[in-house]
């Protein structure tokens, strides 16, 4: 049984791809999956599948499973990766739903301030997650689906206008940050070497950070600049979580559907990254996404915040 749960995963959509786990605000480096930490279960979860496991195969299953759950799965603070379920993965994900996740409701937003520098970034304390991408990608419409409201990011058919750094405030407590975005054609070099500058300043030395929401365009091929930028990220210890955008649009007329062309950017992720970051796929239109990147988000921020 627990072989075949196994397969079935494994052939999920970047299915192969797995996360550091958060590291608390005190520690800007990653915790390893195999830091000591307690294990809460989450109520109402299902048995795990091991434990369905007959005496006879136990060994050989336990350490598939857990193998699985170590290599492919993003396993949270608070979560043992032998006792993972399939009842704890959050759907189009690779994410592990654990015991930090808390209420991801979205009752309040605010635009707080633009920034030009990093240190010019609001100085409150509260946890903020990035929001990073290619200036087409969907930034901008991502943030209004997560909050649903309607233009409180700026959207534009002209890449490249958001060119500052700017904090929305949700529910008092926890800011989204909108940063410019990177690879649009008509911008000056003096342009791009400033936008390279400034928000490298703010990732390396923003202590608030919790993660960076790298967004990638999941209706087009792998474009080295994300796999640049996520490399740069990784490099720095500066977790991520990869957002595949688009994935409503399934014309193959003009190329690869969206889960093909996330294959692909994972097999290049994995030529570079020993530990994979975790993986959500994400629809502004139809809402894919939406309501398992906010608990995501609660569960990274609940854990940074204790």
């Amino acid at each position: 049984m627990i072989l075949k749960t196994l397969t079935r995963l494994h052939a999920l959509p970047l299915a192969s791809l797995f996360s550091p786990t958060l590291s608390p605000k005190s520690s800007p480096h990653f915790l390893p999956i195999s830091s000591p930490l307690s294990h809460s279960t989450a109520p109402n979860r299902s048995p795990s599948l091991l434990a369905s496991i007959s005496n006879t195969t136990a060994k050989t299953s336990i350490s598939d499973a857990s193998r699985f759950a170590r290599t492919v799965l993003f396993v949270p603070p608070g979560v043992d990766a032998d006792e993972v379920s399939e009842e704890m993965i959050l759907p189009g994900s690779n994410i592990v739903l654990g015991p930090y996740a808390g209420d991801s409701r979205v009752k309040e937003v605010e635009f707080v301030k633009s920034s030009a520098r990093a240190r010019d970034c609001p100085k409150d304390n509260k946890p903020e997650f990035a929001i990073l991408g290619r200036s087409n990608v969907g930034k901008s419409s991502l943030i209004n689906a997560l909050v649903r409201k309607k233009e409180v990011a700026l959207t534009s058919k002209k890449p490249g206008k958001t060119q500052l750094i700017n904090h929305f405030l949700v529910n008092k407590s926890w800011y989204i940050v909108d940063l410019p975005g990177y690879g649009f054609a008509k911008a000056s070099e003096t342009a791009r070497t400033d936008w390279s500058s400034f928000t490298k300043g703010y990732f390396i030395n923003r202590d608030t950070l919790v993660a960076v929401l790298l967004l990638v365009d999941a209706s087009v091929p792998p474009q080295k600049i994300d796999l640049d930028c996520a490399n740069w990220l990784s490099r720095n210890n500066i977790p991520l979580t990869f957002v595949f955008t688009k994935c409503d649009k399934m014309k193959v007329s003009k190329g690869k559907r969206p889960d093909e062309n996330i294959r692909d950017f994972q097999q290049l992720i994995r030529q570079n990254y020993k530990v994979h970051p975790s993986w959500i796929m994400t629809s502004s239109v139809t809402g894919l996404g939406r309501d398992e990147l906010l608990l995501h988000m609660s569960q990274l921020r609940n854990y940074w915040d204790q």
